[in-house]
């Protein structure tokens, strides 16, 4: 059928063109007739094949001859490309209204199907995974937002994905770009984000006053349980003090003075008794 097609026309062009111009007008419109049915298909190309407006398969890649007037193609590009998701005005489900944008790739692994169910499966899809978005982003709240914005991208992703099949379209991935809050908001989370940092950092030094502590207990009890260990410790600080140039002077009494004094005073507060 194609071919009987095919040959109508090239006798039609050369009919005409003889009649208007003589067999050499009618040649060189048959010449012209066959370029013009040559197409040329890239690796990543496809055609998709009219006769007489019906479907008649996909074509190429490579070199392909079709019979102009009676037959043409569509072609359609088989790699990845990526389309914008504009900023959209989203209201939360805890009522914070926050602008988000983002991008999806996808790419057509039907070219039948992305030419004949769907007029520009390009708009197609960029408007899908938009009003998909507004969609999932309503129903979560600010917090969850935040904190999961690859699975909530996944789940859009997911829900897109279903729906473009149907028209050839695979949805290799979708990516919440930025997430915009009101200025208000802004304020509101950064103080909050201030009093946890203070909260966390109050905490900390209670934590090493405590562990400090009890490490100076222990190192006091040691100290006292070994006979001339404060007095070793005594001589450890007065050189640390030497390090030190200043113009005050430090006069050091030996604990052993201490105790045998106070040992003589309640001698003494005994006797009185």
């Amino acid at each position: 059928m194609q071919t009987t097609l095919g040959i109508v026309g090239l006798i039609v062009a050369f009919s005409v063109g003889t009649l208007l111009g003589g067999l050499t007008l009618g040649i060189t419109l048959s010449i012209l007739y066959l370029i013009g049915g040559i197409k040329i298909f890239n690796e990543y190309e496809r055609g998709v094949l009219f006769t007489l407006g019906r479907y008649r398969g996909v074509v190429g890649p490579g070199l392909v001859i079709i019979f102009p007037v009676v037959q043409y193609v569509v072609k359609v590009d088989l790699r990845v490309r990526t389309v914008d998701i504009p900023p959209q005005e989203v209201i939360t489900k805890d009522n914070v209204s926050v602008n988000v944008n983002g991008v999806v790739f996808f790419r057509v692994i039907d070219p039948t199907k992305a030419v004949l169910q769907v007029k520009d499966y390009t708009k197609a899809t960029a408007a899908l995974a938009q009003t998909t978005l507004r969609d999932v982003i309503g129903g979560k709240q600010l917090d969850e937002l935040l904190e999961r914005r690859e699975e909530i991208a996944k789940e859009v992703r997911s829900i897109v994905d279903e729906k473009a099949d149907e028209w050839g379209v695979d949805i290799t991935e979708i990516r919440i770009q930025d997430i915009v809050l009101p200025e208000n908001m802004k304020r509101a989370m950064a103080v909050q984000a201030e009093a946890e940092r203070e909260r966390r950092a109050v905490i900390i030094k209670a934590e090493g006053e405590l562990k400090a502590a009890e490490t100076y207990a222990k190192a006091a009890k040691i100290l006292a349980s070994v006979p001339g260990g404060l007095t070793l410790r005594t001589l450890q600080t007065i050189n640390d003090i030497s390090k030190d140039p200043s113009q005050k002077l430090h006069f050091f009494i030996p604990l052993e003075v201490i105790e045998s004094w106070m040992e003589s005073k309640k001698e003494e507060e005994k006797k009185k008794d």
